[in-house]
């Protein structure tokens, strides 16, 4: 009960925002909630089950590019097209995880960093059906049951969709599947001992964590109206994961910290400094890591520690 009422406060103040807010801030405020529920994804499959995959964004693209061409050239109605984009991500993060979580470290990543690169090929080289290089631009977001979603009111549907990833990994992360995804990142080994089936758990996280991601990209598809490749490139998989280790690796807090400050801090270097924010910006992120390798959250852990010391002095 109580975590529904919290649920229902957070929707309603982060709601509430998006009735205050002009165009471009409607724009950027859609766009860190949109990073932070990619960022909550990501942080469940990096830091709590361990895998170090690069495909996370390339299944945001999968999602936006599947929701506009099933509604505008399959011709689906909208329900029945977000129903079919979430089975395609499923079936595509199968066909990847079967095969590839079986693999460790170095050579998971180099698996998903192939499959994201094959992705940009594929939008590439699509012709009408992806746009090529200049992606699909120029459509709206259909009526649903004959309602009109826009304006702040799709801005809702952000929250929500952000809130509703938080609750689900938080209950996941508390489950005996989160537990079982700690216990094979910490050691495998020691997991498949205490019976833990070591692949099916991967294959699992990666799955679900990628359908999410896609859910996120079928949103993302209806904020600017326009898809193209250069959204979803390999720069964008790296400043996710970038996210999720500034923030604090295996926390749900630390992946919020970690892309609402990454998100920011170009916004607002570069009308300061220029271009050479981009120096500023990769220089932070070195820092955090070698004097603070927990992550931002490391921080206000030690400072909960302080105070709970001097409390008891």
């Amino acid at each position: 009960m109580k975590s529904l009422l919290k649920f229902i406060v957070a929707a309603v103040l982060l709601s509430s925002i998006a009735f205050m807010l002009g165009s471009y801030q409607t724009d950027v405020y859609r766009k860190v909630l949109l990073w932070v529920t990619l960022a909550l994804s990501y942080n469940f499959l990096f830091g709590i089950a361990g895998q170090v995959a690069f495909s996370h964004f390339t299944f945001y693209g999968i999602g936006a590019y599947a929701i506009v061409i099933l509604i505008f050239q399959v011709g689906l109605p909208l329900p029945l097209a977000i129903l079919a984009g979430i089975a395609i991500c499923v079936v595509l993060a199968l066909v990847v995880a079967i095969p590839a979580t079986r693999l460790d470290g170095f050579y998971l990543a180099l698996a998903t960093l192939a499959f994201a690169q094959l992705f940009i090929v594929v939008l590439d080289a699509g012709g009408k059906v992806t746009g090529s290089a200049g992606g699909l631009a120029n459509y709206r977001l259909p009526d649903l049951f004959g309602i009109k979603v826009n304006g702040p009111w799709y801005t809702v549907v952000i929250v929500l969709l952000m809130l509703t990833t938080l609750a689900t990994l938080w209950r996941l992360d508390r489950s005996y599947f989160g537990r079982a995804c700690r216990a094979v990142r910490d050691d495998a080994e020691a997991a498949e001992a205490m019976g833990v089936n070591v692949v099916r758990t991967k294959i699992i996280a990666y799955t679900v964590t990628s359908a999410m991601a896609g859910i996120a990209g079928m949103v993302y598809a209806f904020v600017d109206n326009a898809v193209n490749p250069p959204i979803f490139g390999l720069e964008n998989s790296f400043i996710l994961l970038f996210m999720v280790i500034v923030g604090g690796s295996g926390r749900h807090a630390g992946a919020i910290i970690g892309a609402v400050l990454l998100y920011f801090i170009p916004l607002l270097l570069s009308p300061i400094i220029g271009h050479h924010h981009a120096l500023v910006y990769g220089v932070f992120m070195v820092a955090v890591v070698l004097f603070q390798p927990k992550g931002l959250i490391g921080i206000w852990d030690w400072l909960k520690l302080r105070m709970k010391l001097r409390s008891r002095a």
